[in-house]
């Protein structure tokens, strides 16, 4: 029956195809991790719907399907095939970068005396509530390209340089349209408590966001202008403390968004208690988190983002990753793109992942994949290669997967084809065929 019917796309004889999961598992902890599941020569086939169809040994799925049913065939020999990357966290939505801002990092400012004297995140408002819809959107769409082109094929995206209702919702519609027009899966996030705006107090923020801002969201969300997915604060010492967060956050699940929020970066907040107790999707940063917020984050299986570029970038002490795996927490990664932290690329997210948090290759691919996928409530679709989910796939030219993260800012002549619901969205025909040296 198979044989006789119209599909998308094969993907032929590829040396390792890595499933990450292969029993539906929603996500991975440590142990999950440490035995992807990997097929040699195998094949895999993608529907019309853009759903994976089959996966299998090559000569089991040659028999079930005809060639001839076939809108693509790739010949996969000598290469690998892996789920489309997830970043669960990042800030793609702004004007005005901050190059002269990693000067004075770079000469010891940290990232809140930055902040306290104008910077940061409020130079970003300034000019992001200057620029117009169609110029935050050209920037975005080229930051999205690029995300893309080194293997993401779904991305969190936040609001939050706008702390005025006008701004915020000018981000969301870019966000919006973004996710109308183009190939690349995205979950938006209002992030309208990202800084306390100038001129107001933290509660008088709290208020406006409560009593204005997410009714604004609730009724665009209704009328199918915007749909927002997720809910963000960032809780932290001189930001929004742990009532304003709790009252913010709340207010964002009564109208029915998923709470993935920024806490104990900076600071010990016991943000992680806060998110265990709230029933929070994910909680992002936590180079500050408490032993008790890990055991209440895995008891409440909230996901952990940890964020390596940012504590790289700003020289913070690192995520207590091997800590969290060890207690049983659903460990995720993002590259936290934005003006402070300017990396699109996952694979590079990975590998320092690996270096600086100590994590193994197939714990940073878990979480580049299925657990990021879960962080954003979409690992039912999206995070491994199985029957029934979102076909989106990387085909990168080396016989071992593991090179996608140990070829540090290699990504760019290792991704053969980025993938998404069968589609070959990007083909790199400058890719070069990898060698043992």
């Amino acid at each position: 029956m198979a044989g006789r019917q119209r599909h998308r796309l094969l993907l032929e004889n590829a040396e390792q195809l890595v499933l990450v999961c292969g029993r539906r598992e929603p996500y991975l902890r440590r142990d999950g991790a440490a035995g992807l599941g990997v097929l040699r020569a195998a094949s895999l086939v993608v529907g019309l719907d853009g759903c994976i169809k089959a996966v299998g040994q090559a000569d089991v799925i040659r028999n079930q399907f005809s060639e001839a049913t076939f809108e693509r065939i790739i010949d996969c020999s000598g290469k690998c095939v892996l789920p489309g990357l997830v970043d669960a966290h990042t800030h793609p939505v702004w004007a005005g970068d901050r190059v002269h801002e990693f000067a004075m990092k770079l000469a010891g400012a940290s990232y809140m005396e930055i902040h306290q004297a104008g910077g940061g995140i409020h130079f970003t408002v300034e000019h992001t509530r200057k620029a117009t819809e169609d110029e935050l959107f050209t920037a975005f769409q080229q930051r999205l390209g690029r995300m893309l082109r080194a293997g993401s094929t779904l991305v969190e995206c936040k609001s939050g340089y706008g702390l005025n209702l006008e701004t915020e919702l000018k981000m969301l519609r870019v966000i919006e349209r973004a996710r109308k027009s183009m190939d690349i899966g995205i979950s938006s996030t209002y992030c309208g408590a990202h800084a306390v705006p100038k001129g107001k107090t933290a509660t008088e923020a709290t208020d406006d966001i409560i009593n204005n801002h997410l009714p604004k969201l609730k009724e665009l969300k209704l009328s199918g202008e915007i749909n927002v997915n997720n809910i963000d604060v960032f809780c932290e010492k001189g930001v929004f403390d742990v009532e304003s967060t709790r009252r913010i956050l709340e207010a964002g699940k009564d109208v029915g968004l998923q709470i993935n929020f920024h806490g104990d970066e900076l600071h010990p907040m016991k943000s992680a208690e806060l998110g265990a107790e709230l029933g929070a999707r994910a909680i992002s940063h936590l180079e500050e988190v408490s032993d008790e917020g890990i055991v209440a984050m895995a008891r409440a299986k909230c996901a952990a983002v940890l964020l390596p570029t940012t504590a790289y970038m700003l020289r913070l002490k690192q995520p207590q990753a091997r800590k969290m795996l060890e207690e049983g927490v659903i460990v995720a990664l993002g590259s936290d793109f934005n003006p402070n932290a300017y990396c699109f690329s996952m694979p590079m997210v990975m590998h320092l992942a690996c270096v600086n948090m100590k994590m193994s290759m197939n714990e940073a691919l878990a979480a580049a994949t299925i657990n990021a996928a879960y962080a954003l409530g979409k690992s039912d679709t999206h995070g491994s290669l199985e029957v029934g989910k979102q076909g989106d796939l990387l085909i990168i030219n080396s016989s071992r997967w593991e090179h996608l993260i140990y070829q540090f800012g290699g990504h760019e002549a290792l991704i053969n084809y980025v993938i998404v619901k069968g589609k070959v969205i990007y083909e790199n025909e400058r890719c070069e065929t990898m060698s043992s040296y």
